[in-house]
């Protein structure tokens, strides 16, 4: 005869963690374990009502549709959730430098430039040169490092969402030489807003928030040998550098975008100057089963 008494938040909670119990791969039955827990726990202590939770799924199969092949909507919900920083700031490797979001703009394949050249072009904002060196852990330059950049125009919109830009403008990979120096041309950065024509600008607008990123510059810098690191160059006057909309800034990356001298290129305004460090590639770093 089956047990007619009702069944409690806890023991649903156990079944269903049950049910993964036998997931083949240890990593991803951690996963799916600490998953159903705590996604039970805010639904029972939030005691979650159907039509909260039907809301709930539509606005991620909103988020879900807004994504194109140009506009990721589930990376902007991770970013401006503080996800994004929350698994930078996990996964650092002591000493190297802080990553920071990706964020939902990235594109792979952008062309392989001579260092010092520009990005972008003249009419992109005030032109800078940003430049630095790319060491390891214990301060040797590395050869041969990439440095993967991209930006924002000074009218706060990248190449893909502005089709006055052509396609990769503000783009460019550098490879550093023997000394492991770098140096190319950018646009100091301009603070912009985050797109908020889609679930996430709704979030944002319901919970009273504002949708300013604080200026800065993208840069993934990778190594042979070495664990890359996803990153950015901050502008040090910027206003929203204690209140960006994706929790992004990190003290040890805001730089100051100084005047240039007469010791300068004389088609720069601003100069920057960013070192690099990258950790070893270790077993740690390696993915888990």
């Amino acid at each position: 005869m089956a047990d007619e008494t009702a069944m409690s938040p806890a023991q649903l909670t156990e079944q269903v963690v049950a049910a993964y119990a036998d997931t083949p791969s240890p990593r991803l039955r951690e996963l799916l374990t600490a998953l159903v827990r705590h996604l039970h726990a805010f639904a029972t202590e939030t005691r979650l009502t159907e039509a909260e939770w039907m809301a709930a799924i539509e606005f991620l199969t909103a988020t879900g549709q807004k994504c194109d092949d140009r506009r990721q909507e589930f990376v902007l919900l991770s970013d401006v959730l503080g996800v994004s920083s929350l698994v930078d700031v996990i996964n650092a490797a002591a000493g190297a430098t802080e990553s920071t979001v990706l964020g939902p703009f990235y594109r792979p394949g952008a062309a392989a430039r001579a260092m010092g050249e520009p990005t972008g072009r003249p009419e992109d904002g005030d032109p800078a040169l940003i430049r630095g060196t790319v060491t390891g852990l214990t301060g040797r330059p590395l050869a041969g490092a990439t440095l993967d950049v991209w930006q924002a125009a000074a009218n706060g919109l990248y190449d893909t969402q502005d089709p006055g830009q052509p396609p990769f403008n503000l783009r460019g990979v550098f490879t550093t030489g023997d000394d492991g120096r770098y140096h190319f041309r950018a646009v100091r950065p301009v603070s912009y807003p985050i797109p908020t024509d889609g679930p996430v600008g709704g979030l944002l607008a319901a919970s009273g928030r504002h949708r300013w990123r604080a200026a800065h510059i993208h840069a993934i810098v990778s190594a042979p040998g070495c664990r890359s690191v996803t990153t950015h160059i901050f502008d040090a006057d910027n206003p929203y550098l204690d209140s960006d909309t994706v929790f992004g800034v990190k003290g040890s990356l805001v730089r100051k975008f100084r005047p240039a001298g007469p010791d300068d290129p004389a088609d720069v305004s601003y100069v920057a100057e960013m070192d690099f460090v990258l950790a070893p590639v270790t077993g740690s770093a390696q993915a888990r089963d």
